[in-house]
């Protein structure tokens, strides 16, 4: 997920006039199995980027900040592929997630070892 930050009023100056600055949010998905290439299965602007957004995180997918990737990925029709120029800065995002979801499996690990420790037994 790359969402690209907005104001916080919505609104932001440029030259000399106004200019609405709204979130934008991309999706991408992965199945190696699939696709040759990660696919874009959601994006949007303002409302709908933030609804993107919130069923991300209910959903545990991990968000990585990207303006300038969000703006790229924006112009790609939904259900398609990334085109293989965009390739290695779509692989720095499944770095991020992939690094994500390994520390939070770490994270999970150590929660159920001290549970365990702390009831007084060993599974």
């Amino acid at each position: 997920m790359t969402p690209s930050p907005g104001e916080s009023n919505g609104r932001a100056k440029s030259a000399g006039r106004q200019k609405i600055s709204r979130k934008q949010a991309v999706a991408l998905k992965y199945d190696p199995l699939v696709h040759a290439a990660p696919v874009v299965v959601a994006k949007g602007k303002g409302v709908v980027a933030e609804e993107i957004l919130r069923r991300a995180r209910e959903a545990g997918v991990p968000i990585q900040e990207d303006p300038s990737l969000v703006e790229v990925l924006s112009k790609l029709d939904i259900h398609q592929e990334i085109p293989p120029e965009l390739y290695r800065l779509v692989a720095e995002i499944l770095t991020f997630i992939y690094r994500s979801d390994r520390q939070a499996g770490e994270r999970l690990a150590q929660a159920e070892q001290a549970r365990s420790g702390r009831d007084g037994y060993a599974p």
